[in-house]
């Protein structure tokens, strides 16, 4: 059960899958596919790759002598040929809508093309900031995207609040010296004490007269 709680911040920080649209099947297919063409554990590739980089995720896990752009490139190809299969995460349309441009950013482990087509897919709109795998050079858990998505906006850190599925990225987000939220049902010693809702019709958002934005989790 979620314990009711309101916090107030400057701006709310999106992570991309698995938070504002649920793209589970896709990342299990071709993760999958990843895994067993090298030899290697399904079950323990996926348990890494949520909220990580592709890049990164290929440098961990793919055998020593490959191209790895090369194989970055035929996954991201996997990736947006199955990006139309992607839904919104229920609420997602209805929380950014409430959410002044100047107070809402996605933060994403996707590159720039992908998070287009999957958003796009699920019929959820960007915001006008966006930070991808393409502008850090460390990416989740490394906090450089959410640090980033602050700076653009311009808000301190702990003005800010992160939602997020996957261990990566509230790792980051709790390393960007941010408030976190957990969307969906990952537990880990990370998540301890972090606020949780189901999905994002528990959470609503109002501005005040000052700009600043008061979110509802309930």
């Amino acid at each position: 059960m979620t314990t009711p709680t309101t916090l107030t911040a400057r701006a709310l920080l999106f992570d991309m899958d698995g938070t504002l649209v649920d793209s589970l099947a896709t990342v299990e297919r071709i993760w999958t596919g990843f895994a067993e063409r090298f030899d290697l554990d399904p079950a323990e590739v996926l348990a890494a790759v949520h909220g990580v980089r592709g890049q990164d995720s290929i440098a961990r896990f793919a055998p020593a002598g490959l191209d790895h752009d090369a194989l970055l490139a035929e996954l991201a190809a996997g990736e947006l040929e199955l990006a139309g299969t992607t839904v919104e995460v229920p609420g997602a349309r209805d929380l950014l809508a409430a959410l002044p441009a100047t107070a809402v950013a996605l933060v994403t482990s996707a590159d720039a093309e992908l998070a287009h087509a999957r958003t796009s897919g699920a019929g959820v709109p960007l915001p006008e900031v966006v930070v991808t795998a393409d502008d850090v050079a460390r990416g989740k858990p490394d906090p450089s995207g959410y640090l980033l998505a602050a700076s653009r906006l311009g808000v301190d850190p702990a003005d800010a609040i992160v939602f997020e599925d996957a261990e990566a990225g509230i790792r980051a987000g709790l390393a960007a010296g941010m408030r976190v939220v957990v969307v969906g049902g990952h537990e880990s010693p990370t998540t301890q004490g972090l606020p949780r809702v189901r999905d994002l019709r528990q959470v609503r958002a109002a501005v005040a007269g000052d700009g600043s934005v008061e979110v509802s989790i309930r």
